[in-house]
């Protein structure tokens, strides 16, 4: 179960019939093997009384499981390994940054320094301002001397800056909740559609995937891909209008009973206004498949002051953007947001960029949360973005 999702899907209480009896554990069947241990006795019950002597056992014959060992070797930290990977895509951008601090006073020369590595990192002058300012009341503040802890007093900075960005991205409130997702081509808007079901699914979600994306050759096929590999149902038509199939998808998941619906629609770039049309075409049309089923207590339904019935979908409007873009990341988020009103982001190829400060530009300019962050093309290198861990990554 992922920390972003509001509710696990499948699940039932335990009951005290259903907790199995506690026993001892037993390792697993690798170089860690423990010598063979004598059966356990077996509990009499009325239907089969047990026999006396598989009651008896000999304490010198069952030999301590290394247990410490094995759990070692079978249990690994995950999150730490995906801040192992978010250190290694983001060092690029970071060493530049690391170096100002390598100093041995706090002088000008070294906010100097500082400001021309976090506009080379694509910070943005906005942000890369509002840094420098703070991180100088920080220093005032804190009666700092050496250039090494203003380093630390940098992590905090950036963390507060990024914190309105992390918000979990919230799944089964309606049923099914519907998400849309947009994005220039090539930055991995698809991939990222298959990384998300594999999410979803591992959360217990049913997952309903749409190829709305008829205007790319071969989208259709790549989604469908994903689709086996997650082993979920596709929508999909072979060129059929991207609003027509976005308006199937999402009856067919109502009708379903399905929990999630991901829309998957055409690259393009915002200035390709006729598409951009096209798409704020298929946010209409889904809207028209009507309020989704409301887990609430209290229903959100339209009023005087809010004319906007949550209940309608798409309840999420994702764009994905490659972080490798910069400015440019920045400049498509202003054009998608107010073509469509976006909810969240994706951003993606984090590993390996110089221009990983892209995110403080967001931020500052146009604070929308981020999701989900990627550093690879293994669908374990798509997770939740934590604010203090990406501030950390990128200044260790």
């Amino acid at each position: 179960m992922f920390s972003f999702f509001k509710k696990k899907f499948g699940s039932k209480p335990q009951t005290v019939e259903d907790t199995p009896p506690i026993t001892a554990p037993q390792p697993e069947s690798s170089s860690l093997a423990a010598p063979p241990v004598a059966p356990s006795p077996v509990v009499p019950s009325a239907a089969a009384p047990a026999e006396p002597e598989l009651v008896v056992t000999t304490p010198a014959m069952t030999p301590e499981p290394p247990t410490v060992a094995v759990a070692v070797a079978v249990e690994p930290p995950v999150r730490k390994s995906w801040l192992d990977k978010l250190k290694a895509g983001l060092r690029k951008t970071g060493a530049s940054i690391a170096t100002v601090f390598t100093g041995t006073q706090i002088d000008d020369a070294l906010y100097e320094d500082l400001e021309s590595a976090l506009l080379m990192a694509d910070t943005g002058v906005k942000a890369t301002q509002h840094l420098l300012d703070d991180l100088k009341r920080r220093v005032k503040d804190s009666k700092t001397t050496e250039p090494a802890a203003v380093k630390g007093l940098l992590v905090e900075s950036l963390v507060s800056l990024l914190a309105p960005l992390q918000k979990p991205l919230v799944i089964g409130q309606y049923k099914p909740t519907v998400i849309m997702v947009a994005g220039v081509n090539g930055a991995g808007k698809t991939t990222s559609i298959g990384k998300l079901t594999r999410h979803l699914a591992n959360a217990g979600a049913s997952v309903l995937l749409a190829a709305a994306d008829t205007f790319r050759a071969a989208a259709r096929e790549q989604l469908g891909v994903w689709a086996d590999r997650n082993t979920v149902d596709i929508i999909s038509q072979d060129g059929g209008d991207p609003a027509a199939v976005s308006f199937d998808a999402v009856s067919a998941g109502k009708a379903r009973g399905r929990d999630v619906v991901l829309v998957d629609t055409a690259g393009r770039l915002p200035t390709q206004l006729h598409l951009m049309e096209e798409l704020k075409k298929i946010k209409r049309v889904i809207q028209k498949t009507g309020p989704m089923e409301d887990s609430a207590a209290t229903p959100s339904v339209p009023t005087s002051d809010n004319p906007i019935d949550a209940r309608v979908p798409p309840h999420e409007i994702l764009l994905v953007i490659d972080g490798n873009t910069g400015q440019n990341a920045l400049a498509q988020v202003k054009a998608f947001d107010e073509a469509l009103g976006l909810t969240g982001l994706i951003v993606t190829k984090l590993d390996g960029t110089a221009k990983g400060g892209v995110l403080a530009a967001i931020a500052r300019e146009r604070p929308i949360p981020v999701y989900f962050i990627g550093v690879g093309e293994k669908l374990e290198d798509l997770e939740t973005f934590n604010a203090r861990e990406f501030a950390q990554a990128l200044l260790s």
